[in-house]
């Protein structure tokens, strides 16, 4: 089986990818960077990282797996134990793993597992097409000595410019602003007078509309027809459980306290085992309700777990 291969089929498409019984492959998005030193321009693209602690299975490998090659999901689980348990004896012999276009597992020193990602690939769809390129840095020439030497050599000299007096232009100076004063004074005269009149017959327009209001009669032939919201409600056959209590009261404050965080939450009823269950949110597809468990595993609770059930 090229598990491999199916692994780097779905890092493409998801955040994380878990093998159970081995652990999971997980992606991280970084910004495009320059390298100042080098002059190298690096694209976006995703980390590739390993985590032995996950090794719950979320079904997304099986899944997959039991799509492309036809089998049965029971098959596909079988199928990736075995594999699980061939890669484990290997690496507990010493001998490396290596994960086509994914990245290296090896055993340290302390026998913990050791991850060196691979670079050959970039799994961010948005970044497709670009790779990595260097530009010659941009040289710019300094002129300032040059400048400074010029004008050393021409000197700027400014030289105030030498005017006879001709005391006609003090007297036509005064003239010109007791003309100006006396038209400004004018003007201003006419602007209140017109102010005034604008404003009284401004009210007596105003007057006219209030009698013509109280006069009017409204009548209103075609009324609004009636507006009518439909509340969406929750629906889809896969559950994100935060938890089954025996006591519905713990279940109800337990519910209160995800509705206060902001999640869609609700309850479903009561098990097999008669335990109230209260689920953050329900969804019409598994990849969905896989891609909201990993972040709710991540930022809010680890234990919280997948359920597939249809809903009366």
């Amino acid at each position: 089986m090229q598990l491999e291969t199916y692994i780097s089929d779905l890092l493409y498409r998801y955040e994380c990818v878990i093998v159970p019984g081995f652990g999971a492959f997980l992606t991280q998005a970084v910004s495009a960077k320059v390298d100042s030193e080098t002059n190298a321009f690096y694209p976006p693209k995703k980390i590739i990282s390993f985590n032995e602690q996950l090794q719950h299975n979320d079904g997304l490998l099986a899944n997959y797996i039991a799509e492309i090659e036809k089998t049965p999901y029971e098959t596909a689980v079988k199928k990736i134990a075995k594999t699980t348990a061939f890669l484990k004896s290997h690496l507990a012999e010493g001998s490396p793993l290596s994960f086509k276009n994914i990245g290296d597992i090896s055993l340290n020193s302390t026998g913990k597992i050791s991850f060196e990602p691979s670079y050959h690939l970039n799994y961010l769809t948005d970044a497709f097409g670009l790779s990595q390129f260097v530009s010659p840095s941009v040289s710019r020439t300094v002129y300032k000595a040059e400048i400074e030497a010029i004008e050393k050599v021409i000197p700027l000299t400014i030289s105030p410019e030498k005017r006879r007096a001709r005391p006609y232009l003090k007297y036509a100076a005064v003239a010109i602003i007791a003309l100006s004063l006396g038209g400004l004074a004018v003007s201003n005269y006419y602007v209140n007078q017109i102010e005034s009149h604008n404003v009284l017959a401004q009210e007596e327009a105003n007057t006219q509309i209030a009698n013509k209001i109280q006069e009017a009669t409204f009548i209103i032939d075609n009324p609004l027809p009636t507006v009518t919201f439909n509340v969406a409600k929750q629906s889809g056959n896969f559950h994100i459980v935060a938890g089954a209590f025996r006591v519905e009261e713990n279940c109800n404050k337990k519910l209160r306290e995800l509705q206060d965080k902001g999640y869609s939450a609700r309850k479903i009823g009561t098990n097999k085992y008669g335990l109230h269950q209260v689920v953050y949110s329900s969804y019409n597809t598994r990849a969905e309700a896989q891609k909201a468990l990993f972040k709710i595993r991540e930022n809010h609770n680890s234990a919280a777990w997948l359920l597939a059930k249809k809903l009366n």
